[in-house]
């Protein structure tokens, strides 16, 4: 009988340090499990922060809302501070801003005045939503934005945009970059306001008798095609796309002989962009070897032997 007692009290007691080992075992995976939820909320906690102490340069596009990229959208959704440029991004895009949002149109404001809202809504822990039109790279100003900023050691980021350029060779049904016609496309725009290096004259540009696409120029048509007749021909194809994406679009079609006249014709001053080259032709697409049967490259084997 003491025996099968004491054999009892062992198995209890064995039981005992088995569940309080369970237990133990329960606990140090929940500390473990709450652990890693704290850091994680620390991590998001931390992100929340640097996004809410930062400057968001955004690309809002050429003009139609639904060609805002999906992070555009988002960061347009959280900002506390947007400043947009007025005069050539589409207000529609506003509709995805927050109720308390504070939306402020650049087009009234200097450089410094700009500059200031920034530093200021950033040290007061703001996110801030600078957005530009098309794509901030091209003709967006944003240079001495971002060095004024890195002086002040204000975190930014810029999300790149649809730029009026290809929402312009949409318009046109065109492929820039036709084989055997134009491998090269140039982005240039006439001296104004804004100079420019004599090298980049159009003129001088108008050499390489590329794809040639001119920014902030229809104003000045008539000297543009000018300095493009010292190399393309009278005949060379011409389009003039204002206002790219737009419910007003508008689109003008001609040759470097007319194109001018049409101009003229059509009232157009501004928020246009001229684009010239043979891209713009009416012959035979040549195929690009990309597509070719025989090709081979990396994701698929030519069909036959002919090099290419």
């Amino acid at each position: 009988m003491q025996a099968k007692a004491a054999g009892q009290t062992e198995h209890k007691s064995e039981a005992q340090n088995q569940n309080k080992t369970t237990k133990e075992v329960k606990v140090k995976k929940k500390e473990e499990n709450d652990g890693i939820v704290d850091e994680e909320a620390k991590i998001e906690a931390t992100e929340e922060i640097r996004m809410k102490c930062k400057v968001f340069f955004i690309g809002a596009g050429p003009g139609d809302p639904e060609l805002l990229t999906i992070k555009a959208v988002k960061i347009i959704e959280k900002a506390d501070v947007i400043i947009y440029t007025g005069s050539l991004v589409n207000p529609d895009i506003l509709q995805y801003a927050k109720s308390d949002s504070q939306i402020m149109n650049s087009a009234k404001l200097n450089l410094e005045e700009i500059l200031n809202i920034m530093e200021k809504s950033t040290r007061k822990g703001k996110l801030v939503a600078r957005v530009h039109t098309g794509d901030p790279s091209i003709y967006g100003a944003i240079g001495e934005q971002i060095q004024y900023l890195k002086e002040k050691n204000i975190i930014f980021e810029i999300i790149p945009g649809v730029s009026s350029l290809f929402a312009t060779a949409a318009a046109l049904e065109a492929e820039l970059t036709l084989p055997e016609v134009s491998q090269t496309v140039i982005i240039t725009r006439p001296a104004g306001k804004t100079p420019k290096p004599e090298r980049e004259a159009i003129f001088r540009l108008a050499k390489h008798q590329a794809t040639m696409c001119i920014f902030l120029g229809v104003h000045m048509i008539e000297k543009v095609v000018d300095e493009l007749l010292t190399y393309y021909d009278l005949d060379t194809p011409v389009a003039v796309v204002q206002k790219a994406s737009w419910p007003e679009e508008k689109i003008l079609r001609g040759t470097l002989n007319n194109i001018a006249k049409k101009v003229e014709d059509s009232g157009i001053e501004k928020t246009a962009i001229i684009v010239v080259g043979d891209v713009l032709g009416e012959g035979q697409v040549i195929p690009s070897q990309l597509y070719h049967k025989d090709f081979t490259h990396s994701y698929r084997e030519g069909q036959g032997n002919k090099e290419l």
